[in-house]
């Protein structure tokens, strides 16, 4: 599904398949290229004994295997044998003596998108799931790694799909347990997906688990008016809040509401000052809310800790046809956009923020090759998203999406975030099972 041999722009070099692996001169390679539901009963043998050589191994000789199942940085190590033997049939009756704590930390470490398929084994591992026991030691361990989900509709029923990339694998999420309204994605944070929608004539916003399957509808804002919304979750906390600025279409000037799920309300704040927004995109970095603004030109920050808002002299480069702006690790804040007025000197571009002289630093360029794959005609649309110094891009033309990592400065192809219509939605999105609507 991932094509990680993709190019280095700077550095000019090859980047092996993740999931590959060297042992002396030799190399073997998994490509894991198939399609996988909730429901459905493929899954994919990562058992030691599968992998094991005929030739018998002596003890200071010993082969390793690297994988990385579970996301971008763990690791998990197998070791050979000396022969190679038939898989062992686990008694049931072992397993269900297996003590509840050794039970929850065994299936905290397995993927949630795995752990899900897994509640069909019975009743017990079904109720496991809901145990705070389970949640506890599912928190503690480290993040499955980033996956992209696609949301669409289709004959008025929401769609769901997502693209794990630590996995390579799609999986179909069943949406139907969410309500019928006509509703459209606003984002996900911390395993948590918000949506904005239309019930009737009053606006709602509704936050959802796609993982457990639950949601909620939050308290109607003071002004009945559809507006840009943008989620963020504290997991330290275990909240998340949901900042709601000017209206949509910029017609209205409206109060800055901010809902707070420990308060379970919203809360009224500054007026953004009146200014002519270049785009709708909005970015969440360091506590800090951010929008383009074309007059003044620069920046229009919302601080949570004080609840108003400030302008940012950073003039954007020239040319700039359109820019989306991307909240990366660290505090770093990224602008993406095309450069050059005709369409056979355009390119991709992608520049930081100098916090402290007010400037935008250029840190990439896409590859040609890439750039007229993505955009074929020049004034053809895209959109950008990102997180943790992930930068993808997905087009109306294309099949597939393009991932560029900021800090390998790697660019690669990803066929797991493919738009369904032209109405599809597409963000990074966090799997995770202890991530409470409440």
């Amino acid at each position: 599904m991932l094509d990680m041999a993709g190019e280095a722009s700077e550095a000019g070099s090859r980047v092996s398949n993740p999931g590959s692996v060297r042992s002396g001169s030799l190399r073997e390679e998994e490509t894991f290229h198939r399609q996988a539901s909730f429901s459905g009963s493929g899954s994919r043998n990562t058992s030691p004994l599968g992998r094991m050589s005929s030739g018998s191994t002596s003890p200071s000789r010993q082969k390793v295997i690297k994988t990385k199942p579970r996301g971008l940085d763990e690791e998990i190590m197998a070791t050979f044998c000396k022969s190679v033997q038939p898989d062992i049939q686990m008694e049931d009756n072992i397993w269900a003596m297996l003590p509840e704590d050794l039970l929850n930390e065994i299936l905290a470490r397995v993927p949630p998108f795995m752990i899900f398929r897994l509640r069909s084994v019975c009743k017990r591992w079904n109720s496991i799931l809901q145990d705070n026991s389970f949640l506890k030691f599912h928190s503690q361990v480290p993040s499955h790694g980033p996956c992209l989900l696609t949301f669409w509709k289709n004959s008025q029923t929401p769609q769901c799909s997502v693209f794990s990339l630590p996995l390579k694998q799609l999986f179909r999420i069943p949406f139907t347990f969410l309500p019928q309204w006509a509703f459209w994605l606003v984002g996900s944070s911390g395993g948590l997906v918000c949506f904005s929608g239309l019930d009737g004539l009053t606006f709602k916003t509704l936050v959802c688990n796609p993982l457990t399957q639950t949601w909620r509808t939050l308290p109607a804002m003071h002004y009945n008016q559809q507006r840009q919304l943008i989620m963020v979750v504290d997991r330290k906390d275990r909240s998340f809040k949901i900042i709601a600025i000017s209206d949509i279409y910029g017609v209205k000037s409206l109060p800055t509401e901010v809902y707070d799920s420990k308060l379970c309300k919203w809360s009224l704040h500054q007026t953004m000052p009146a200014v002519n927004l270049c785009s709708s995109k909005m970015a969440f970095c360091d506590s800090r809310l951010y929008l383009e603004t074309l007059s003044p030109l620069g920046l229009m920050m919302y601080r949570m800790d004080t609840g108003h808002w400030e302008h940012i002299p950073a003039k954007f480069p020239r040319s700039l046809l359109d820019g989306y702006l991307v909240a990366g690790t660290q505090k770093r804040l990224f602008l993406v956009g095309r450069i050059g007025l005709y369409s056979t000197l355009q390119s991709m571009r992608i520049w930081e923020l100098d916090h402290s002289n007010f400037v935008w630093v250029e840190v990439s360029r896409m590859p040609p090759r890439y750039f007229r794959a993505l955009l074929r005609l020049s004034a053809e649309r895209f959109e950008c998203f990102g997180q943790d110094n992930l930068i993808c891009f997905t087009s109306w033309n294309q099949g597939k999406g393009l991932l560029y990592d900021v800090d390998k400065k790697v660019w690669s192809w990803i066929v797991g975030c493919a738009l369904q219509s032209y109405n599809s939605q597409v963000c990074f999105y966090e799997p995770r099972f202890d991530a409470m609507i409440y």
